[in-house]
């Protein structure tokens, strides 16, 4: 492994040194132009910003109010405009810059043999969140997604590029039911990501990103949470605007109860809509259910944990739907100590024990896949067991350190190998082995200030026994180099 890692970083490094260079200098100009400071001294107060939120509608830039503009460092200075005299009416700017290098090595276990490359992808966000009164609000989100160029199988795909697209538009309407609570109905173009991103998530990683039109309904209080939604799936249209698919639809709700600052139950209840689904063998239009329910608590200070059990009923066709997924994670933190963190995993997602029939293979949905199957993505939460174990470390307040290790096999030898966009990597197999191999992943980040942050991340899978009995089996090797600046 450490000649073969070194052999491809190296690679890596020298054949994109000038895309290197040219993402350091953007780095440095932006950090000197724009500053680091995060919170402004006004006339002797201290105003503590927000942190930067992905999904920015949710950053709140109301305690600006009042504040002179020229007491605001240049950033923050666009965060709260008054379009009134009486300062009512006001508009909060803001966007992200990214740029992201990537490099594969043996992309699709080597088949084809030349499967090598490397491109840059890099997204551009802006948005406007006006605010008229208490009540009324419109929030608008502009972004261009594009990608250097990807020679791999597939070449440019759907989330690699959408150019001079509306992310959301969005209107609110809220209404005070009690003193610390409130109803929101929101209407329009819009993002959902729910509980840990497990299936439902806008996809951050990502450079097109996902987004929905429909309609939500928000209750809220201090320790109680529901979303009630319905609405259609906007797939990206690299030829023209993004229009929903009224035949690929997501509603239902996820509520979440609060019980202390780190502990909580969330229940949900997704239905999703879709035509020409394919399963193992099963054709057909997909109707699917997903009750699911989510605890994450403390077992004692430095001993915490996070269950998560749905199941689905429905049907594809004329075949019916019964599927299952548990996640958990314990996790132990070491406060003071180098590590900061250890962590266990066990992720199980049920497959078809025969092909045809009644579809036992789990629907992953809309997920951050990534996060707990590996950077690579060559494996999703569809026929799938994963034991995975973690450790951060932080190196100083401004970085840290992390090494994931994974071991995928597929829950039933009859069903196929997903990946994180639920497309089969390879054919299920009564025959083959069900050890699809192990991954390790390396990141590290680094917060040159509050908006900018760098990361490096080197990925590599082994392949297993399965891959070897069925094609292909050299080991994917990844690598990448991030810059993400925020304002």
């Amino acid at each position: 492994m450490h000649q073969n890692m070194s052999d491809f970083v190296n690679s890596f490094f020298r054949c994109n040194s000038r895309a290197l260079l040219a993402t350091a200098c953007l780095l440095t100009l932006t950090m000197n132009v724009l500053g680091s400071a995060h919170a402004d001294n006004t006339a002797g107060k201290v105003y503590q910003a927000p942190n930067f939120n992905f999904m920015r509608f949710n950053e709140d830039w109301s305690g600006l109010k009042g504040i002179d503009i020229e007491d605001l460092e240049p950033t923050h200075r666009i965060k709260h405009l008054s379009l009134s005299e009486d300062g009512k009416n006001w508009v909060s700017l803001g966007g992200h810059l990214r740029a992201r290098l990537e490099s594969y090595k043996d992309f699709a276990f080597g088949a084809p043999a030349d499967a090598d490359d490397s491109f840059v992808v890099y997204r551009a966000l802006f948005h406007a969140d006006w605010h008229f009164g208490e009540n009324l609000r419109i929030f608008s989100e502009f972004k261009h997604a594009n990608i250097s160029g990807r020679d791999l199988p597939g070449g440019a795909r759907p989330i690699d590029e959408d150019q001079a697209e509306v992310q959301q538009l969005f209107v609110d309407y809220k209404f005070a039911t009690g003193a610390q609570s409130s109803f929101t109905l929101r209407v329009g173009r819009q993002e959902y990501g729910f509980g840990r991103s497990r299936l439902i998530s806008p996809l951050p990683w990502a450079n097109a990103l996902r987004h929905w039109d429909g309609v939500t309904g928000i209750f809220d209080t201090p320790h109680f949470n529901v979303n009630l939604f319905y609405s259609s799936f906007n797939p990206v249209d690299q030829d023209g605007f993004n229009n929903n698919d009224s035949d690929n639809t997501l509603a239902g709700f996820y509520a979440t109860r609060l019980f202390a600052a780190n502990s909580g139950v969330e229940y949900y209840w997704l239905a999703t809509e879709r035509e020409d689904a394919a399963f193992n063998g099963t054709l057909g239009d997909e109707e699917r259910d997903t009750f699911g329910v989510r605890h994450w608590g403390k077992v004692s200070d430095p001993l915490s944990y996070d269950i998560e059990f749905a199941y689905q009923t429905g049907d594809v066709g004329v075949e019916d739907v019964s599927a299952f997924m548990f996640a958990s994670e314990l996790a132990y933190a070491l406060p003071g100590a180098s590590i900061s963190k250890l962590s266990l995993g066990f992720d199980y997602a049920s497959g078809d024990d025969e092909a045809g029939g009644e579809v036992n293979t789990f629907n992953q949905l809309f997920p951050l896949g990534h996060a707990y199957f590996g950077f690579i993505d060559t494996v999703g939460r569809q026929n799938i067991i994963d034991i995975s174990a973690a450790f951060t470390t932080k190196a100083s307040s401004r970085s840290n350190f992390r090494i994931a290790v994974h071991n995928f096999s597929r829950a039933e030898d009859e069903d196929a190998l997903y990946n994180a966009g639920s497309a089969v990597v390879r054919a299920g197999d009564a025959n083959a082995s069900s050890d699809i191999g192990n991954e390790i992943d390396l990141t590290f980040n680094y917060n040159f200030t509050t908006r900018a942050t760098g990361s490096l991340g080197y990925s590599q899978l082994f392949a297993g026994d399965f891959l070897s009995d069925t094609g292909a089996d050299e080991d994917i090797k990844f690598a990448y180099a991030q810059i993400l600046y925020n304002f």
